[in-house]
């Protein structure tokens, strides 16, 4: 389905252009995942999803820190609290919440 023909059946709310058989989308992989990431900072996601979003971004070639650095990119339009809440988040799905305090944090 072209842009028109997607954004015709969003403003109508047709199901089938987000999910189901007909859902395609132009973003490789790797771009898909940090939109991903992103919205969940924005909209304050769960543990869960963070979790899948964060696996598919590393398995598409997402370094860690570039995972970090998506939640920071939002923080001008979602805002600092919605990232700050974010951190613990991203740090369990990428594996590093022992790290999160250690040493001196204050």
């Amino acid at each position: 389905m072209d842009h028109i023909e997607c954004l015709r059946r969003l403003v109508i709310n047709d199901g089938a252009a987000i999910r189901g058989a007909e859902f395609s989308t132009t973003l490789d992989a790797r771009t898909l995942a940090a939109v991903r990431i992103a919205a969940l900072v924005a909209i304050g996601g769960g543990e869960l999803s963070y979790g899948a979003e964060v696996d598919a971004a590393i398995a598409a070639g997402s370094s860690p820190s570039e995972v970090v650095d998506i939640a920071r990119a939002v923080a001008p339009i979602a805002g600092v609290p919605r990232v700050v809440s974010a951190a613990p988040r991203l740090a369990i799905a990428l594996g590093c919440e022992d790290e999160l305090f250690a040493g001196d944090v204050l």
